[in-house]
């Protein structure tokens, strides 16, 4: 009888553990070594008699048990632990497993002509930390709602042809959770490229938008606890990423992954899509996976992957650091001319600061790396260049994101106060952060972008330089605009859509132009719907 008791309690604890803490059952994972580990550990307790003894006319408690199989449990145990993960696993006997982790790093020809040209509408100005402070803005509008539910972790996706911070509705605690057991409603949706379109989506089609499987739920509703019951104990899972598709149904999209070298080399495998609402799991392949899913391989796993194939470029043995390459700071998401998202990062020399000797954009699906052979400013070095000039506000910047500006490889990023609000715009060139453009306006700060490019001459790579176009043609429509003090003219001319812009100080031609005039200018051949000339020239003044 006592050893029934003593196999139910074993029972009940390692039931009450599984469900807990829902060990992956798989090898090269810890968790289920250590649940049996604790199992033989409470065996042995339950196991103990101690007796009285005497000895050397001194009394003691002897300990009554026998040790032998829970020794050998331990023994082996500690050797799955320790030695098979250092055979199977020591960088010292994989390092070329590491390094071809990330797989074939091609090579690229010009960052620039990786990423398309892109419109100044299009330019991303909310990053992570403002489209919290907007969410909240909108939760706080709503107190009865707010009071019940907190902000989930936003991610940025392509939502059809728009770029959108998402976030979901959580639980905001144990009996919120438990009074509304359906499951939140909604989530919020951030225009990443305008601050002022934020949106609480809760119906889609009429029908309510429920997150009830979702990280901040209990018991079954949990979503790992989820997952884990619905077949995928056996395999590991991480990057629990909310998106929602062109349609706006929300899932829940998370990384399925397997250790390729021992214990060690975390590599994605697929993705595995739960519905919000009715908890329904669908497995995918990479190759598989929907459009809609911008992400299937974890910045965290690119990161180290990266730095792996960069460390290991001269072996195990090489603590001179030849050659060891290393990516300069966290991974930015950013889409690429064929419409699809990338990782992208610096990569610099072990013990550089400042220079990079190329770029990589690893495709978040397929983990396809490309190598940019260029050489170049950190992200941290632009971040410095652009709060330099305008020091005296003392802002702070955003993470720098790449862009294609005219052909020319730019970090874009916002200037903010203390509060987290956008005050200023900032451009600085990749291949010299020295050039700098900000402005109240990203209009403002393209012109003068483009202005401190134009006059850095020979110090860009002439690979990267504009073409100019040379148009005369015949104003229909002109109009200005003051903003922050300075003129602005708006017009269009004959024969092309386009709307184009300039200042006075380009010319002092253009505050007297009218429409009718026949006019000379030069602009940079991109594909922005706003195009900013960088000469003007009135031709029915009759001036030379």
């Amino acid at each position: 009888m006592k050893r029934i008791n003593q196999i139910s309690i074993l029972l009940i604890v390692a039931l009450i553990a599984i469900y807990t803490q829902m060990p992956v059952l798989a090898f090269g994972f810890p968790g289920f070594p250590v649940l049996i580990g604790a199992l033989t550990l409470i065996w042995v307790i339950l196991n103990l008699r101690m007796v009285p003894q005497v000895t050397n006319e001194m009394q003691a408690l002897k300990m009554l048990t026998s040790m032998a199989v829970p020794k050998w449990i331990f023994i082996a145990l500690l050797c799955y632990m320790t030695v098979v993960p250092a055979v199977l696993s020591w960088s010292l006997f994989r390092w070329s497993d590491y390094r071809e982790l990330i797989g074939t790093v091609e090579i690229g020809e010009n960052l620039s002509t990786h990423m398309a040209p892109i419109s100044i509408e299009k330019i991303r100005v909310v990053d992570e930390p403002l489209a919290n402070l907007l969410g909240d803005k909108v939760l706080g509008a709503q107190p009865a709602l707010g009071s019940q539910v907190r902000l989930g972790t936003f991610h940025i996706q392509k939502v059809k042809n728009d770029l959108y911070w998402v976030a979901p509705l959580l639980h905001s605690g144990f009996f919120k959770w438990n009074k509304n057991s359906e499951g939140t409603n909604g989530y919020v949706m951030v225009n990443a490229c305008n601050e002022r379109d934020v949106k609480l989506v809760q119906e889609i089609n009429g029908k309510k938008a429920i997150i009830k499987y979702q990280p901040e739920a209990f018991f079954g509703d949990y979503l790992e606890r989820h997952l884990y019951f619905s077949g995928f104990y056996n395999t590991g899972l991480t990057d629990y990423s909310f998106e929602i598709d062109d349609e706006g149904n929300p899932y829940w999209v998370i990384t399925k992954y397997k250790k390729k070298i021992g214990f060690y080399g975390d590599d994605a495998v697929g993705v595995v899509v739960v519905n919000t609402e009715t908890g329904k799991c669908t497995e995918y392949s990479i190759d598989e996976a929907p459009v809609w899913i911008d992400r299937i391989q974890p910045d965290q796993f690119v990161a180290e992957q990266l730095n792996d194939w960069g460390n290991f470029v001269k072996g195990f043995w090489n603590f001179s650091n030849e050659n060891k390459l290393q990516i300069t700071q966290k991974l930015s998401l950013v889409y690429g001319e064929d419409n699809r998202s990338y990782w992208y990062t610096g990569l610099t020399s072990v013990g550089a600061d400042e220079a990079t000797v190329g770029f990589v954009l690893i495709d978040t699906r397929t983990k396809k790396a490309v190598w940019y052979k260029q050489s170049g400013a950190t992200e941290f070095a632009a971040e410095n260049s652009a709060v330099g000039k305008v020091q005296e506000k003392r802002y702070t910047s955003s993470l720098p994101i790449p862009y294609n500006i005219n052909n020319i490889p730019t970090y874009m990023m916002t200037l903010k106060d203390n509060g987290g609000l956008v005050k200023m715009f900032a451009m600085v060139a990749i291949e010299d952060y020295t050039i700098v453009g900000v402005g109240n306006t990203l209009v403002e700060t393209l012109m003068a972008y483009k202005n401190a490019y134009n006059m850095a001459g020979n110090k860009i790579n002439p690979k990267n330089v504009t073409n100019k176009m040379l148009l005369k043609t015949v104003v229909n429509r002109i109009q200005s605009d003051t903003k922050n003090g300075n003129s602005f003219y708006y017009f269009t001319v004959a024969g092309m859509n386009n709307i184009f812009i300039g200042s006075s100080q380009i010319s002092n031609e253009m505050p007297v132009t009218m429409a009718g005039d026949s006019i000379q200018i030069t602009f940079d051949n991109d594909t922005n719907g706003l195009i900013d000339i960088s000469a003007f020239r009135n031709m029915s003044l009759g001036r030379r």
